[in-house]
């Protein structure tokens, strides 16, 4: 475990986040910043938009740009789905869209390309993280300041990932011991594993408003001006 100042921790400057809500990757739905989710992992696909600029085929991956695309393969082989094409009764994949990138034609055509390699939806090469499968909010609150900041974070995300989200709103964050109900933080462990319940269902099974509710994590500055 590095240390800065007061503070053992990560070093930020080359911190990967793990999970990714599908909130933010509803926030990249452009071509020139295009992220899709599906099997449960989270995907920059702008390269690719940028390598493909203006090809047709490149046209259904960017009117998903944003979403989930899971529906569109088979979760045991993790390649898209297949269907019996009655066309030529051979096998083939399953384009609800269209046909887009690295897809083969329906017929053999003297003008597909197939030295591409392996299909963009194959390998690791544009993963950039997991999705999170649920999320929860919770509030942040900066004791010094007397700042609030509700954040939606990942179930399964550590306190260090959750800090890191934070830091748009405070660069000392990670110069704060971290409280909830009066007890320190452990910075590897997820909110519920720091005994942070998320009594969401619990609330709307009473049809009470949860957001009213949303548990609060105390930020007490420990002086040492740690910046990320």
């Amino acid at each position: 475990m590095l240390r800065r100042g007061l503070v053992a921790g990560p070093d930020f400057e080359y911190f990967q986040r793990r999970y990714f809500t599908p909130a933010e990757v509803a926030q990249h739905n452009q071509p020139e910043d295009l992220w899709v989710s599906y099997l449960g992992y989270v995907y920059d696909l702008t390269p690719l938009a940028e390598k493909y600029k203006g090809d047709l085929l490149l046209k259904p991956i960017v009117e998903v740009a944003g979403q989930d695309i899971s529906h569109w393969f088979d979760p045991k082989t993790r390649d898209i789905r297949k269907h019996i094409d009655p066309l030529t009764g051979s096998l083939r994949y399953r384009t609800l869209r269209g046909r887009f990138l690295h897809v083969p034609p329906q017929l053999p055509r003297s003008d597909w390309a197939n030295d591409f390699g392996k299909p963009w939806w194959q390998g690791s090469h544009y993963k950039v993280g997991r999705l999170s499968a649920k999320t929860r909010n919770i509030r942040i609150i900066n004791t010094l300041t007397s700042q609030e900041h509700t954040l939606e974070v990942g179930a399964l995300e550590s306190m260090w990932e959750i800090l890191h989200r934070y830091l748009p709103y405070n660069a000392h964050a990670a110069s704060y011991t971290w409280k909830y109900e009066g007890r320190n933080l452990n910075m590897e462990c997820t909110l519920e594993e720091n005994g942070i319940q998320d009594e969401e269902e619990e609330f709307d099974s009473l049809n009470m408003d949860g957001t009213l509710h949303t548990p609060a994590i105390l930020l007490y500055f420990n002086d040492d001006l740690t910046e990320l």
